[in-house]
């Protein structure tokens, strides 16, 4: 398991997203941050691709 902690930004970036989105999974208990560095979120980036892949079979179910 990787330890790195990526901040909102870049973990967006790598997801494929909008830092705003990240932003509104935490606020709705979708994803939690690790910690803060300043007064940024840091997170794991396996915890931000399972937020995705969680909201994505949730949206799938509502359709379907």
């Amino acid at each position: 398991m990787n330890d790195e902690l990526w901040t909102a930004e870049e973990a967006a970036a790598e997801v494929g997203v909008k830092p705003g989105t990240i932003h509104a999974w935490v606020h709705r208990g979708y994803l939690t941050p690790q910690r803060k560095r300043g007064g940024a979120h840091l997170f794991r980036l396996e915890d931000v691709f399972a937020a995705e892949a969680g909201r994505k079979r949730k949206h799938r179910r509502k359709v379907a």
